[in-house]
């Protein structure tokens, strides 16, 4: 049977795009909703554009959780994807997906994890510490930013000369690369 996707996102939504379209190809998942928790996030125009309803929501109903549990209930949401979500998961929203919602790191974590640790800044701390590669880490979805069950973890090489942009382009590869592939074998 289909299962039905939810993508939480807060900004361009390149993440979300590429997952609605890997499932598009494949059928054995639909993306049916997507959340974003600002109203100017190119993620909504995004969803718009490929025929996925989406939904603004504001701070305070994100921390409340009442109509982000009721728009997954009303789409059947089977799962949740964080994709670029900047803002914590309510508890009763992660209570009610436990097991069944996941989030994406562009870092390898326990590394550069954790609260205001995102794009960029990521990647500037993992080349201000002179590490030797970065990567992507694909987690379920907790209580603490960056801290639940590591799913599956991907490595690039940090390279001489990087700057935040450059080493993002090769970790936005393997973002691309790997997680809707993650999401699918999760839903099997």
């Amino acid at each position: 049977m289909k299962k039905n996707i939810a993508i939480f996102a807060s900004g361009n939504g390149t993440n979300a795009e590429n997952i609605v379209r890997y499932f598009r190809d494949k059928g054995t998942a639909e993306v049916k909703l997507v959340l974003a928790n600002r109203p100017d996030a190119f993620v909504l125009q995004r969803a718009e554009r490929l025929g996925v309803p989406a939904f603004y929501v504001n701070k305070e109903e994100w921390k409340e959780g009442t109509r982000v549990l009721q728009l997954l209930a009303d789409h059947g949401i089977d799962f949740v994807a964080l994709a670029g979500f900047l803002l914590r998961v309510p508890d009763n929203v992660l209570h009610a997906y436990t097991g069944r919602m996941v989030n994406i790191h562009p870092s390898l974590l326990p590394k550069f994890g954790g609260k205001g640790m995102y794009g960029d800044r990521v990647h500037q701390a993992v080349l201000d510490a002179g590490e030797a590669e970065s990567g992507i880490t694909i987690h379920y979805t907790t209580e603490q930013y960056d801290e639940g069950g590591i799913v599956c973890q991907q490595k690039c090489p940090v390279l001489p000369g990087d700057t935040p942009d450059s080493l993002a382009q090769r970790v936005h590869a393997l973002e691309y690369e790997y997680y809707p592939r993650v999401i699918e074998s999760l839903l099997q």
